[in-house]
Formats: C-alpha cells, sequence, structure tokens
C-alpha cells in the first residue's frame, strides 16, 4: 500500500472502525476515525484494529500529527499504544518530529481512586513498552519515543457550571483547530466531543454520549456530523441485566435521536457510527431519517467521505 497522503488536496473523513466495544459482534474495526487534510492526518480514537485500518487506508506515520481521544472506555484507546509503537520512526516510515496525543484528565470529582488520565495512560504505555523501545532505539536508528508523543489533558468545564454547555478550544496547528465539548456519558467524566476545522470545512465526533444539546451547539453548522447510535431493542431482546440495559438507555443515543441533533445542529451530513447491538444498514438510517432529512450515511471499516477539495466559502463570510 503507497502513502497516499502525500497528494492529498482537501479534507476527508475516513470511518477506520466503527464498532462499539469491548465485545466484538461483528467484522468491523473498533471505533476510530481518521482527518486527512492536505498531506496530514489526524485521529479521533484508536479502537481495536485501527493501526492496520490505517495502514491500509495509506495513512503512513510520518504525516501523522495528533490523536484526540473523547474518553477513556477501552474499545476507545486499546489501541494507542499498539498505533505509536507501529508508527514510530524512519525504518517503518514513521513519525520523527512530535505528535501531540490529546484527551480527557481523571474525573476531578473522583477523589478517592486515583484513576489515570491521559497523561498517565501515555506514560504507563510508554514505561510498559520501555524494553522494546530502549532496543529499537539503540538497534534501529530510531528517535527517542518518549521525545516525540506530547500528551495533554483537556482542562474540561466543571459538570453543571455555566461554562458546562459552552465549546471550548483544545488544539490548533497551521491545518486545524479542534474544539470540544462535554457530553453525556454517565457514569464516565469528562466525556467529550470533538469538531475540527480546517479551510476546507468541518468534521464534529460525538464521541460517545446520550442524545447531547451540548454536542449540537459544537456541531452547528457544521459539515458533517459523526454520531455514535445504539440499538436498543438488540439488548432488550436478549437478556441482559437491568444495570447494563440501564447504561445502553441513559449513556448512548438511539439513531432517531441522532438525527434530532443532527438538525438541531444543522449539521449538512449525518455520519452513523460506534454502532452498538447488530442491524441492518437500513434499519439505521430509516430511524435516523425519520427525524433528520438531510443526507445520511451508515458508516463501514476504511469508508471515505470527501469534505471539500478546495477553502470553503460560506455565503455571507
Amino acid at each position: 500500500m503507497t502513502d497516499t497522503t502525500s497528494a492529498q488536496r482537501g479534507m476527508d473523513l475516513i470511518t477506520l472502525g466503527v464498532a462499539a466495544g469491548p465485545a466484538i459482534r461483528g467484522p468491523e474495526h473498533g471505533i476510530a476515525s481518521a482527518v486527512v487534510v492536505d498531506d496530514a492526518f489526524y485521529l479521533v480514537d484508536f479502537g481495536i484494529g485501527c493501526t492496520r485500518a490505517a495502514n491500509e487506508a495509506g495513512l503512513r506515520g510520518h504525516r501523522f500529527r495528533a490523536g484526540f481521544i473523547t474518553h477513556l472506555h477501552s474499545d476507545h484507546v486499546i489501541e494507542l499504544p499498539g498505533f505509536l509503537l507501529w508508527n514510530w520512526g524512519r525504518p517503518v516510515h514513521g513519525f520523527s518530529t512530535p505528535v501531540h496525543i490529546v484527551g480527557p484528565g481523571p474525573d476531578p470529582e473522583d477523589g478517592t481512586r486515583h484513576l489515570a488520565g491521559t497523561d498517565r495512560l501515555v506514560a504507563s504505555a510508554l514505561d510498559a513498552f520501555s524494553y522494546d523501545i530502549a532496543i529499537r532505539v539503540g538497534d534501529e536508528d530510531r528517535p527517542p519515543l518518549a521525545d516525540l508523543v506530547r500528551a495533554s489533558e483537556v482542562a474540561a468545564p466543571a459538570r453543571g457550571s455555566a461554562a458546562a454547555g459552552e465549546p471550548f478550544e483544545v488544539y490548533a496547528d497551521e491545518r486545524i483547530t479542534v474544539t470540544a465539548v462535554l457530553v453525556d456519558h454517565p457514569p464516565v467524566h469528562p466525556a467529550l466531543a470533538y469538531r475540527i476545522d480546517s479551510a476546507y470545512g468541518s468534521i464534529t465526533f460525538s464521541g460517545d454520549t446520550a442524545e447531547s444539546a451540548n454536542l449540537a451547539r459544537l456541531a452547528e453548522g457544521t459539515d458533517v456530523l459523526v454520531h455514535e447510535a445504539v440499538n436498543l431493542d438488540f439488548y432488550r431482546s436478549r437478556g441482559f441485566s437491568p444495570a447494563f440495559l440501564a447504561h445502553q438507555e441513559n449513556s448512548h443515543t438511539p439513531p432517531a435521536g441522532a438525527g434530532r441533533v443532527a438538525k438541531a445542529a444543522g449539521a449538512r451530513r449525518l455520519v452513523l457510527s460506534h454502532f452498538a447491538g447488530p442491524a441492518d444498514a437500513e434499519y439505521w438510517r430509516t430511524e435516523a431519517a425519520s427525524t433528520y432529512d438531510g443526507p445520511i450515511d451508515v458508516a463501514t471499516s476504511g469508508a471515505r467521505f470527501s469534505v471539500a477539495t478546495g477553502p470553503v466559502v460560506r455565503a455571507g463570510s
């Protein structure tokens, strides 16, 4: 597979993986998406299979600039160490200049368990693979990996504060600006949605969330809204425990709810992803179309969507 990003101009979305987890209930890769802007790419979440999926999409590590973690459930971060280790250094056409990993910190209201946030997640992964990393630095002429991976935790507003519903900037470089907002994925906190803006347009990612007014605010006028979807009937009909069903009902969004968010935001396109509970494409599309009359795509692993190939000029801008 050749590097397809070197000649790329514009902004594309690649849904590297579209499955919820951590159970494997079908052939799709775990949740991960790539945003390609000109000759660089960015990842949102690192679900199982994303490393191979990125490679198969022609994305080589030397083009990688930053990754954004929506929340710290394992199905969203499990392959972060693998992606870094498989895409680092010149011997594998990987990155040899600093890359950024941006994600939530630990719950600021959890003062007893001392659970890890993004900083510790990255530091612990590098420590766990320190033997391998050290050997490859000396034996394969790779740069020290710890010098290249720059983790940063999002300073999310406090729950219930006046700022909790307002989008805030978390990252910017010469190609993109990334804003985030808190979404509702109890008991996980912070859980984040991200919007990536470039000269070509915008793509907004829901992360895992119940139907969210905050998300609609973040996604206002976005070109593409990538939204999770749950088939609640699947879980209700399979004898799952009341606690598990309560989580699905309170922390995720049925496709009709995703449609409502897309409509409220005035999103130009809805891409359904992070599918929890099996269903055919017609089910997901029909349910979302009951509340949203714009274009709807039911994503599959490796699907590519072009946002724009030239700078965006909006009416009135």
